[in-house]
């Protein structure tokens, strides 16, 4: 059996996609809102910044600008993990898939670098 198939069989609400192997999560409405709402402020810092270095504001104000923004994200990035942990990540232990474990280490190991 290929990869990916051990991987959508063993958790088939994490799987459930198109035929060509996309993955999709299946979080609650709320935890979707949620990330939704802070992508949207992230984006907006995004754009703030922006319009502060076409303004040429002060470079120390905008690099506060840009650590507000890594820290937005950083914190979306903990609330998703999570979720996959306490949903995904379980779901496909429970059901033997052990690869999991490597895929959530080497994504911890990315977003603590």
């Amino acid at each position: 059996m290929a990869e990916i198939d051990k991987i959508k069989t063993s958790c088939a609400n994490c799987h459930d996609g198109p035929k060509d192997g996309e993955r999709k999560s299946h979080h609650d409405e709320k935890t979707i809102r949620e990330l939704v709402n802070r992508m949207n402020r992230i984006e907006g810092q995004i754009r703030g910044i922006r319009g502060m270095i076409e303004k040429q504001i002060y470079c120390d104000d905008i690099l506060n600008q840009i650590s507000s923004a890594q820290s937005a994200l950083h914190g979306a990035a903990r609330l998703l993990l999570e979720k996959h942990m306490k949903s995904c990540v379980t779901e496909q232990i429970r059901a033997g898939d052990g690869h999991v474990v490597d895929e959530l280490l080497k994504t911890i190991f990315r977003l603590t670098k």
